[in-house]
C-alpha cells in the first residue's frame, strides 16, 4: 500500500483534481495501511519532495492513528510556512487527551504558532487560533 501511496503522492495533478479525487483515495489507502506500510512511509516522509508531503499532510487525518499523528509532527520540523500551516489544519482533528497532552508538550509548536498568528491572514489565523482552542479542551 505504501507504494500505491507514493505514487499517488508523486503524480503530476492540477490542485483541482488533488482537492476533488486525490486527497480520497489518498485517505482510502491510508485506511488499509499496515504496520509495515506505516514504518516505511514514516522512514521516507523527511525525503520526500516537498509537495510530496504537503498532499500527504492534508490527507493524514483520515483515522488520527498514532502513526499519523508522529508523521505529521515529523513534518512540522521543515521550514515551510505552507506545510506547517496544513499540518496545524490537520492536527485540528486530533483531540483524544493522549494526543493533545503529546502537542502540547510540543512547546516549539506552540510558540511557532503563536509567532504565525499576528501575520497572518484572516483564514490562516482562524485555522492558528481554532488549533490553540482545542488544546485547552
Amino acid at each position: 500500500m505504501y507504494k500505491d501511496l507514493d505514487n499517488l503522492l508523486s503524480a503530476e495533478t492540477s490542485v483541482d483534481s488533488w482537492y476533488d479525487d486525490g486527497c480520497m483515495i489518498a485517505s482510502e489507502i491510508l485506511s488499509e495501511f499496515s504496520t509495515e506500510d506505516w514504518q516505511e512511509l514514516a522512514r521516507n516522509v523527511l525525503t520526500k519532495p516537498l509537495e510530496w508531503q504537503k498532499k500527504l499532510a492534508y490527507c493524514l487525518d483520515s483515522n488520527c492513528t498514532n502513526y499519523e499523528l508522529q508523521i505529521l509532527l515529523s513534518l512540522l520540523n521543515i521550514q515551510d510556512e505552507e506545510l506547517f500551516v496544513i499540518c496545524i489544519d490537520t492536527l485540528r482533528s486530533y483531540t483524544t487527551p493522549e494526543s493533545i497532552k503529546i502537542i502540547v508538550e510540543n512547546h516549539i509548536i506552540l510558540k511557532r504558532v503563536n509567532e504565525l498568528i499576528p501575520k497572518s491572514g484572516v483564514a490562516v489565523k482562524k485555522i492558528l487560533e481554532d488549533f490553540l482552542v482545542n488544546l485547552q479542551q
